[in-house]
């Protein structure tokens, strides 16, 4: 009897949160709403740490907060969510941390793709952004699952960065926008008889089209999937981006809340949206001149 009593509680006490946020997000939805926010998870072992918890609690506890801020995200309209889940950095930890965190982003990442998951309730697309390569052969693997199992998914876009930095990202889009370019100038010489670079130097509109440019780099960046994010929140109070979204962050509003990431909240969500529409035409003409 006192299960079912804790259940209709339960229930009822979401009911009116979720009422709560409705009234909420109904005001906010009067200015103009982020497409894209961005959240550097910085906390966990600290979170463990404070309250004593066993090795991985703080990490699940996380991952509790990143559950309430993906709802929170969709209901207010956000189409596009991104997380810094690991850093390539993350690797030099020791070796039984790493291993330790690899498996739980397994477990993880198979809870998010449950039929009766958040993310297919909510119809979330799930894309995993990073060199995932250096990730071990399950956590890729399962990785890898999720993005399929997702794909039909529309109305909002979950990327989560993992084996992940931004000084990576941009080396690799530049590899790739070589690549592209050298295989259009091989390509061209073949269908040109006699054709050779030689050729392609006298000529210095034909040059300018194999020069790599800003919008050659943008297409083969891992983030391409988004648009440049609106707001980066990075919990803990920590104020630096941590080779993070380097290239994308150029105009975006950046929000520090000393609360640790599992401590991460509804009233974080709505301060900083509110700064972002008070900033907002500050922001729009930045975008413009660049």
């Amino acid at each position: 009897m006192e299960r079912v009593n804790g259940k209709k509680v339960g229930h009822l006490f979401e009911n009116i949160s979720s009422f709560v946020r409705q009234c909420i997000f109904s005001v906010l939805n009067v200015g103009p709403i982020p497409s894209h926010i961005a959240f550097v998870m910085d906390g966990n072992r600290r979170y463990s740490k404070k309250l004593n918890l066993l090795d991985g609690d703080g990490h699940r506890a996380g991952f509790s907060a990143l559950i309430n801020m993906l709802r929170y995200c969709y209901e207010l309209g956000v189409k596009y969510i991104t997380v810094y889940a690991f850093s390539i950095d993350n690797f030099k930890r020791s070796p039984e941390e790493v291993v330790s965190l690899m498996k739980l982003m397994q477990e993880k990442i198979d809870e998010l793709t449950k039929e009766e998951s958040i993310v297919n309730s909510l119809g979330i697309r799930i894309y995993f952004q990073g060199n995932l390569k250096l990730l071990s052969d399950h956590v890729r693997s399962a990785a890898e699952r999720a993005m399929v199992k997702t794909a039909g998914n529309s109305r909002a876009v979950l990327s989560i960065c993992v084996a992940y930095s931004s000084t990576d990202e941009i080396v690799h889009a530049v590899q790739e926008s070589c690549e592209e370019k050298w295989n259009g100038i091989r390509k061209r010489d073949a269908n040109n008889a006699g054709g050779n670079l030689i050729g392609l130097e006298e000529n210095g509109k034909d040059m300018d089209e194999h020069l790599i440019g800003v919008t050659n780099v943008d297409r083969h960046m891992y983030m391409s999937v988004c648009p440049d994010p609106d707001i980066i929140i990075r919990t803990s109070g920590a104020t630096r981006l941590s080779n993070f979204l380097l290239w994308q962050s150029a105009h975006c509003l950046l929000y520090s809340p000393t609360a640790l990431w599992p401590e991460i909240g509804l009233r974080h969500l709505v301060w900083v949206v509110l700064d972002f529409q008070r900033n907002y035409l500050y922001l729009k003409e930045k975008k413009k001149q660049a």
